[in-house]
């Protein structure tokens, strides 16, 4: 997911050879992803089940919807359209699987119920505008208004308290709120809607963005107040809304005709990649450390 987003963030700045070898690693991930998803539930069912009635379960769409997001401006739009269909399936049983089992309080990764159902809303939208199907374009409002909602049901579960003290995946908040930015923004550049229709959309896409900034600000003044600066593996969680409220910025701007998210995106897109090197640099020493740890003594 976070690697996906980076990658559209750069192609929408063009930096196109940063963001083609961004998408090479997201898409080499999501197939070993992908793989062991098929894996485990061909051999390990129970143990499937069980881990689909979690909330990070939920990242198997989004992560699906990002990366087909980013094959369709490519130009790869049967391949996005194939990772649509794919999303869509999934997404029914996990989606209700989670809601069934969401405790009170929740962590962050609750929100992830509003960011996969975002996510099939900003690829279905993208298809809708690249291949000029109006009957995308409502499937994605009704994905985008339906992930609005989901956001207020995990609002409500959601622990305060996580603010000052998540491991990163709190930032998911923020993230939620920018990915239903995006949505709302590619539907405010779609052609279906025109006149008071198209004026509610363009607003409602500010007022997101918006809501996003705000609580990146809060989120990003938290970490300072409170520096979590040790590696964990839920950092990840971080930097994809990072690098989705910078490409929410970006989007918006276009959509919208608003000058100044564009600048902010182009910033806010440049701390998003950092956040991804330093993330990556922490799991590869987490990785070695755990490597060293097992390797048996010598003789």
């Amino acid at each position: 997911m976070a690697t996906g987003i980076i990658s559209v963030g750069l192609h929408l700045t063009g930096h196109p050879t940063l963001s083609g070898a961004a998408l090479a690693l997201a898409g080499a991930m999501w197939a070993v992803l992908a793989a062991a998803f098929a894996v485990r539930f061909g051999l390990d069912r129970a143990g499937w089940q069980a881990a689909a009635a979690n909330p990070p379960a939920l990242t198997a769409v989004a992560a699906t919807c990002v990366l087909g997001t980013r094959l369709s401006l490519f130009g790869w739009q049967t391949a996005a359209a194939v990772l649509l269909a794919l999303a869509a399936a999934v997404w029914p049983w996990l989606l209700v699987s989670v809601l069934r089992h969401l405790r009170r309080p929740a962590p962050g990764a609750a929100f992830l119920v509003c960011v996969a159902t975002e996510g099939l809303a900003v690829l279905a939208a993208t298809l809708a505008l690249a291949e000029h199907h109006d009957w995308l374009a409502w499937a994605a409002l009704a994905a985008c208004a339906l992930g609005v909602l989901l956001y207020g049901e995990a609002l409500g579960r959601f622990d305060l308290r996580e603010i000052g003290r998540g491991a990163g995946d709190q930032w998911i908040a923020a993230g939620a709120l920018a990915i239903s930015a995006l949505a709302a923004s590619k539907l405010t550049a779609s052609p279906v809607w025109t006149g008071a229709a198209h004026d509610a959309l363009r607003a409602g896409t500010v007022v997101l963005l918006v809501l996003d900034l705000a609580g990146y600000a809060v989120l990003a003044v938290s970490e300072l107040v409170r520096p979590r600066l040790h590696y964990d593996l839920r950092r990840w969680s971080t930097v994809f809304p990072l690098g989705m409220t910078a490409v929410a910025s970006l989007s918006t701007s276009q959509a919208a005709a608003i000058g100044w998210p564009h600048g902010l995106g182009t910033v806010l897109l440049w701390v998003a990649v950092a956040g991804w090197l330093l993330t990556a640099a922490g799991a590869t020493r987490a990785t070695l450390a755990s490597l060293a740890f097992r390797r048996p003594p010598g003789p």
